[in-house]
């Protein structure tokens, strides 16, 4: 097999990875932003990831159902949690969040303190192995996509705080195993911040955005042997700024 081909069989499903995070986490970005609660899911994938990494320390099997049943199970609690916070202290949610993502980030330190292993699980928590995702793992997790994204077209607003933490908690522990931390919070946040004065068609400039992020990231780093995962935030960054620049300019008010 020649290393052309060689390269787009590790590069198709790191592409389709990236474009099913693409299509559930930007609605939801919009969102997140609107109600002013950025660092959400970083701390409920934080809490996922700790999920994870206590069924690999009680000795499950990787990527088996029980680690992501631990992984699910974590997440709604935490998303629980959030939605009890959010209700009861309003006004200093964010500072809530904080709180719960270095909590659950701890934990999740100590838990791989004695694993000889342990740095590497933390690595790829946070950054992914986006290369290296299981191609044959992608439909059950496209189904998984659709049927968030199922319930959020068709209901929207109608599914409330609760509901709306609950379907967050599912798509982030999902994404989280699959592209990695840092990729969840840059999908979510940066093509709706860059977008946020746009008034019309903003939701298909997100997912061009972020799909652009996605393919021109992954071509960076075939050719550049930089690790891809970091590389795609810089590049979707590199594009937001872009597309902000290049995008409506802020209303002037009349004196």
């Amino acid at each position: 097999m020649s290393p052309a081909a060689t390269d787009l069989s590790i590069i198709w499903p790191a592409l389709i990875a990236g474009l099913l995070v693409t299509a559930t986490h930007v609605p939801l970005g919009i969102q997140v932003l609107g109600r002013g609660i950025v660092f959400i899911d970083l701390a409920i994938a934080q809490i996922a990831g700790l999920g994870v990494i206590g069924a690999d320390w009680l000795g499950l099997e990787p990527m088996g159902w029980a680690v992501q049943l631990s992984a699910l199970a974590a997440a709604l609690a935490g998303a629980a949690l959030l939605t009890w916070t959010d209700k009861r202290w309003p006004d200093v949610q964010e500072a809530t969040i904080g709180v719960i993502f270095i909590l659950a980030a701890s934990g999740a330190v100590m838990l791989l303190a004695s694993n000889p292993r342990g740095g590497e699980h933390l690595k790829d928590l946070l950054i992914g192995q986006i290369l290296w995702v299981n191609a044959s793992r992608l439909p059950w997790e496209a189904l998984v996509y659709a049927s968030i994204l199922s319930v959020w077209f068709g209901l929207g607003e109608r599914i409330g705080r609760i509901g709306f933490y609950a379907l967050f908690a599912c798509a982030v522990t999902v994404s989280v195993q699959l592209v990695g931390l840092y990729l969840v919070f840059t999908t979510l946040i940066v093509p709706a911040l860059a977008t946020r004065r746009f008034t019309r068609r903003r939701l298909p400039a997100c997912y061009a955005l972020g799909a652009l992020g996605y393919a021109a990231g992954l071509a960076l780093a075939v050719f550049s042997d930089l690790p891809p995962g970091p590389l795609i935030v810089w590049v979707m960054v590199v594009l937001a700024i872009i597309v902000f620049a290049c995008g409506p300019r802020p209303a002037v008010v009349a004196k």
